[in-house]
């Protein structure tokens, strides 16, 4: 379904409906949670569990890889019962595995608990898309730019104050951050119980079946590209750190200040950008716009290695803010095609299977990176720009063949609109 016009301009931000800030409360929440565990989880997990770093590198893939499988079945559940009961549910059951994590003394237990985990989180992502499509009204794809902002911001947040337990490095301090994290889990679910509505589902059309979405080609097709695309993340989390610190003679504090001009730019610009990129037309523009600022930075990273060590963080975030400005197109017109494209009724399947894909992507970065990149070195770095911009140039034909094969949905149009209004709580 493409979705009408709102009647706002594309550059107005609109006001916030108390649903909106209860969501983005929540988000922002447990992604404080999740700056604070993320940053140390791999040094409780080696320091003070004990475990060696190849099993535990291990036993994250083997979660990874089982939790994709919640992806489809937890949207289909979302759409049929409704977003919010099977969110609350995944994120009650995050809360309960990340408190266990302090608990773990081997192995298998470590990898049956991350297991559960990411079930719980792909679970909480499809649904999690169901309620932003709901909650975003008219706009669902301005109202998710401006949720990424905030996200953003709190796991800034949470890695700041997780450098303090990293500091004191010992088994009180690393169990204080897991707690932490579980409890902002619970702290989002509150949220989310007391101010966020409990949608009811939308019709679902006679034709419509448990994994219409694999047949949507280009909706899959799409997907996959973004799966692919997002291997830009990890370009900044990943390979450039690696690069800078064993290619070049930059300071070590280069990399840290890649890390925060990354997350400013994203911070400042994700919403703006966003309110601007709504139409799946427009998605398909800023996906290209995004493939070609990225074939701008990749070689700018990788001539950090042929200047002056003075010269070398200079260059580096000058890198980063392109990048950083092509992530924000990126997203921006994931959101928008990722939201514009799926079907009213079929929200929860459909952002389950985008999640799929872009955890895909995630899994297999760090080897392509590391081997293709790195072995290649200053061709590796030209060769993945390329790779981007391709994608990227992907972008608009794939909108306008999505857009020729959408049809409207009034019925669900109809049952949005009379949905009972929610009171705002401020």
């Amino acid at each position: 379904m493409i979705r009408k016009s709102s009647g706002l301009q594309t550059n107005d931000v609109p006001t916030q409906s108390g649903p909106q800030r209860a969501l983005i409360a929540a988000s922002f929440v447990s992604r404080v949670g999740n700056g604070l565990f993320n940053t140390a989880s791999v040094l409780y997990f080696t320091l003070v569990v004990h475990l060696p770093a190849t099993r535990v590198g291990v036993g994250l893939t083997v979660a990874g890889l089982v939790g994709l499988l919640a992806g489809i079945p937890a949207g289909n559940l979302a759409d049929r019962y409704g977003p919010r009961t099977v969110w609350l549910t995944a994120v009650a059951l995050q809360a309960a595995t990340m408190a266990s994590f302090v608990l773990i003394h081997d192995w298998v237990t470590f990898t049956l608990i991350a297991t559960l985990d990411r079930l719980a989180a792909t679970a909480g992502g499809a649904a999690g898309g169901a309620i932003v499509a709901r909650t975003g009204g008219e706009r669902p794809a301005a109202f998710r730019a401006r949720l990424r902002t905030f996200v953003n911001l709190g796991v800034v947040l949470g890695t700041v104050g997780a450098a303090f337990a990293v500091s004191a490095d010992t088994r009180w301090a690393y169990t204080v951050l897991i707690l932490a994290n579980a409890a902002s889990f619970a702290c989002a679910g509150l949220i989310a119980l007391l101010w966020v509505p409990n949608y009811r589902p939308l019709p679902r059309p006679e034709e419509h079946h448990r994994w219409a979405v694999l047949s949507d080609r280009p909706y899959t097709l799409f997907a996959a590209i973004y799966g692919a695309m997002g291997l830009q993340y990890q370009t900044v989390s990943l390979l450039l750190p690696i690069w800078l610190s064993a290619h070049t003679d930059a300071p070590r504090w280069t990399v840290a200040a890649v890390y925060a001009v990354n997350s400013g730019v994203c911070v400042l610009l994700q919403s703006r950008i966003g309110s601007r990129v709504e139409t799946p037309s427009q998605g398909g523009r800023a996906f290209r716009l995004a493939g070609l600022l990225f074939l701008v930075s990749c070689p700018l990273m990788a001539l950090t290695a042929d200047v002056p060590a003075w010269v070398a963080p200079g260059l580096a975030i000058l890198a980063i803010c392109v990048h950083s400005l092509g992530e924000v197109w990126e997203s921006s017109g994931g959101f928008a095609l990722g939201y514009g494209l799926a079907p009213d009724h079929a929200q929860g399947q459909y952002q389950g299977f985008f999640g799929i894909a872009f955890a895909a992507g995630q899994a297999l970065a760090p080897l392509v990176l590391t081997t293709a990149v790195l072995g290649l070195g200053h061709a590796g770095w030209l060769l993945l720009g390329v790779f981007f911009a391709a994608l990227g140039a992907a972008g608009p034909p794939v909108a306008a063949w999505a857009e020729r094969t959408r049809r409207p949905s009034p019925e669900a149009a109809d049952v949005r609109s009379e949905e009972d209004p929610v009171p705002d709580p401020a």
